[in-house]
């Protein structure tokens, strides 16, 4: 049985704005149809189904919005403090799972299913949050095909991923899909200004180069040296003309990608390090006892996971930006001036497509899509950004 698709497409007036609604949806923006949907579903029985499927691109809210639908599933009515409860993840009646890993392993989805099929210990309904699904594997996807096909009465499943397109057919048919809208620049601007204050030429260009994304719209706008950082980044694939200059720019590319990757981890490694030897009754400097050992190495193992998945979302976020890039040289060398998103780079991409062939930029743009394909497969992320690099100096695929 092929599962519904529910488009959210157009604002229902009840859930214009959001925040005017309270808890739950106080901080869902910008998806007023998908608000309506939800909130119908979670006070209407015959609008309710009992899988779940949340796309939309990045930044746009797929987590926020499980997340309060989750509360407005568990909690009775007008009961803000259990909502509030299930969205700070303390309540028993919601199972999340967002992986810090390159994938989501079939222990973390087994233990998923094996929650769900407990009874709602407080709440109106047990709900199993699973904000990546795009990164299970078919033998992961294959461990919940069950628990979706047949769950308790009172259990609910909600699938987040960038598109249906991510999961396999047979998971597709089990749950029903929502998708989000993608936001305006301007509106991703607004929402940055209100939230933090900075200047509004700033929260436009981030918006801009942040293609709307709102975590990393807000990150751009409040941090100088990441706005510094990506400009010199596609300044210097900009001045890429052989083999000795993709050697140094791919070496660059990732040095910065792990300086950045090392700083977002490194302060949770260690207050996570501190806490498992507090919990196991170690003290500050004390040997590790060899009983306890392994206990650390899993920690470790997992933290070495994170890393790995951090460095290579950073590396993949320079792809975007190069992507966007290339994407506006094209938009250039077909005429097309009024929607660039690099507009400060606007002498140089001007320059490059009238040296470039529009087969060439295309070449360039196909070939970061095929980096973002082998690094994800495990390719050495400094081979892959040097092969990747020699194209855009040559113009030809190595």
């Amino acid at each position: 049985m092929e599962a519904a698709t529910t488009p959210a497409v157009a604002g229902a007036p009840e859930a214009r704005d959001a925040a005017a609604l309270g808890l739950p949806w106080a901080e869902v923006w910008g998806q007023d149809a998908a608000v309506a949907t939800l909130r119908e579903a979670a006070s209407d029985p015959a609008a309710m189904t009992h899988a779940w499927l949340i796309t939309g691109p990045p930044g746009s809210g797929r987590s926020i919005l499980a997340h309060a639908f989750a509360a407005a599933l568990i909690a009775q009515p007008g009961d803000e403090r259990a909502m509030a409860q299930v969205l700070a993840g303390t309540h028993p009646d919601i199972t999340a799972l967002r992986t810090e890993g390159v994938i989501i392993s079939i222990k973390d989805a087994r233990a998923l299913v094996e929650r769900s099929y407990f009874a709602p210990s407080l709440g109106r309904y047990r709900v199993i949050v699973m904000e990546d699904a795009d990164r299970m594997t078919e033998r992961t996807s294959n461990v919940l095909l069950k628990a979706l096909e047949e769950p308790p009465e009172r259990t609910v499943w909600v699938l987040c991923a960038p598109s249906d397109a991510d999961l396999l057919p047979t998971i597709r048919s089990r749950v029903r899909t929502l998708r989000l809208r993608e936001p305006d620049a301007v509106d991703v601007a607004e929402l940055i200004v209100r939230r933090s204050g900075v200047d509004q030429a700033v929260a436009e260009q981030s918006a801009r180069h942040a293609q709307r994304h709102i975590g990393m719209a807000q990150r751009l706008a409040t941090d100088a040296a990441a706005r510094a950082r990506r400009d010199a980044t596609l300044r210097g694939v900009l001045g890429v003309r052989g083999v000795g200059d993709a050697v140094e720019v791919a070496g660059a590319i990732v040095a910065a990608a792990t300086d950045d990757a090392r700083a977002l981890t490194s302060e949770r490694d260690e207050a996570e390090r501190a806490t498992l030897l507090r919990t196991l009754g170690i003290a500050d400097g004390a040997a590790v006892p060899s009983a306890v050992r392994s206990q650390l190495s899993a920690l470790e193992d997992e933290q070495k996971r994170r890393a790995t998945r951090s460095l290579r979302d950073g590396i993949d976020r320079v792809l975007t930006d190069l992507e966007s890039m290339f994407r506006d040289t094209l938009m250039l060398q077909f005429g097309r001036e009024g929607d660039l998103i690099n507009r400060e780079l606007d002498a140089e991409l001007r320059a490059l497509a009238s040296a470039w062939s529009p087969e060439r930029t295309l070449a360039v743009v196909d070939r970061i899509a095929a980096t973002r394909e082998n690094l994800e497969l495990n390719a050495a992320p400094v081979l892959a950004l040097e092969s990747m690099l020699i194209t855009v100096a040559s113009g030809r695929t190595p």
